[in-house]
């Protein structure tokens, strides 16, 4: 049997990342979207990056998924290389100031450059919006990403029921 192509990539700074960029690879997985997942630094290994931007969509990738802590350059730099979408995961290292300095370098793109910025260790909703992106043009995935927010709706209404048993002064409509 011969694996999927990859549709997303998902690249960070350090493998000490895994952790955060592990819940996009759950929701691409949950999508059923075929991702591939690798460390890329954009200063310790800047010619893995360039290379790895470079091919990304000869090699099929439609979007990028790209986490960092600290100074963070990774998503941009890779967004200034290649010309499909990448979204980025501010994560909040050890040595930062409370991830802000993710935050800022991730936000603060030169026009141009655009990344997509997801909330500080936002992994999951980097692969949800991964997979709306690829949801656009594939109608399986769009199917799928329209059952997640059915099923989230319906995760909400029933807590609304709940507390309109037990909250006879709840709004109920």
């Amino acid at each position: 049997m011969t694996p999927t192509a990859p549709l997303a990539g998902i690249i960070m700074g350090s493998d000490s990342d895994l952790g955060i960029m592990q819940t996009a690879a759950d929701m691409l997985q949950q999508f059923g979207i075929a991702f591939e997942l690798t460390v890329v630094s954009a200063h310790r290994t800047p010619q893995r990056m360039f290379d790895y931007a470079r091919s990304a969509r000869g090699r099929g990738l439609k979007v990028i998924i790209a986490g960092a802590g600290g100074a963070a350059h990774l998503p941009g730099m890779v967004a200034a290389i290649t010309p499909i979408p990448v979204i980025g995961v501010p994560i909040k290292s050890s040595n930062s100031i409370d991830g802000w300095d993710s935050v800022l370098s991730i936000l603060q793109m030169p026009n141009g450059v655009p990344v997509a910025t997801v909330a500080l260790n936002a992994a999951k909703n980097a692969g949800i919006l991964a997979a709306q992106i690829i949801g656009a043009f594939d109608a399986t995935v769009g199917d799928r990403v329209a059952a997640y927010k059915t099923q989230l709706e319906n995760e909400v209404q029933h807590k609304v029921e709940g507390l309109r048993a037990n909250w006879p002064n709840a709004f109920d409509k």
